[in-house]
This record gives C-alpha cells, structure tokens and sequence, in this order.
C-alpha cells in the first residue's frame, strides 16, 4: 500500500522547498524584520512591534548545535504510544539556525545519538517520519536535525 505523507503539523515545513529541498517555514513581519518559528500568522510577537503583515519564509537549512539531551524512557500519559512496542531512545537537540539566530527545538535524525553530537557543530534540518499508521496508510512526517559531514 502507498503510504500518504502527511505533515504531522501542517504549514511548519515544506518538502517541495526551493530547489526540491525540505525546509522549515517560518513568518516574518514586515514591519520589524522579527522571524517566527513556529509561524505566526496573526500578530507580531515582538512585544515592540505592533505589525501584523507576516509573510511565510523558509528558513535556514542549517544551523549549529546549541544544546542537546537523549530521551531514554518512554514518557508517561497523555503522551501516546504503543506500550508492547520497545522503547528506543533518542536524541533530541536545540538547533541555532544559522540565518535567523533563532533556537529550534527538534529531534536528531535516526542513528545519531548524544555521543555523536557537540555544542558548537554545524547539522542541518532533514526530513523524518514519526509515525506510521498501517490502518490508514498514513506516513506522518516531521523534521530532524543531522550533523553536516565535514567537508559538505
């Protein structure tokens, strides 16, 4: 079966970017200049700001490590899972995107753990999945953070 992709929150990034790159989406206002991640599509968040023209942009693919931790046991309600299926950990890390100083909070890509992860290292954002469902044919997807080999 053909699995539907599915953004587990719609408008937060695109996988059809510019030049076909996945990218996250943020808002800026027009009147100040301030970015937004998660968008705001309302009001300018910026408390001196009382502008309220935001525009969608993509923003920066990549960023530098501004911290990181691993999630090692499966956390309790409401948090949803399966509970007969094996908990795997996971790393999760703050990103400060290069072009908009700004911290994004993400989980690293499949395979990169704490261990391979340093304050200060240059990653970049990259599609994931979080959830499969079976019954629907849903692939739900999201964003993780991998490192950028060096030389890339």
């Amino acid at each position: 079966m053909e699995h539907a992709r599915t953004p587990v929150v719609g408008g937060w990034f695109t996988e059809d970017g510019p030049g076909g790159e996945f990218r996250l989406l943020g808002t800026r206002c027009s009147a100040c200049g301030s970015v937004f991640f998660p968008r705001e599509d309302s009001f300018c968040r910026n408390p001196a700001c009382g502008g309220g023209d935001l525009a969608e942009v993509p923003l920066s693919r990549r960023g530098r490590v501004w911290s990181y931790t691993d999630g090692r046991y499966r956390p309790p309600a409401p948090y949803v899972s399966d509970p007969d299926a094996p908990w795997e950990p996971y790393a999760l890390v703050a990103v400060e995107l290069a072009a908009e100083r700004m911290v994004v909070l993400g989980q690293a890509a499949p395979g990169v753990t704490v261990a391979d992860l340093a304050v200060g290292m240059e990653v970049e954002v990259v599609p994931g999945v979080l959830n499969e469902d079976a019954d629907t044919g849903t692939l739900w997807t999201t964003w993780h953070f991998r490192p950028v080999e060096v030389g890339a």
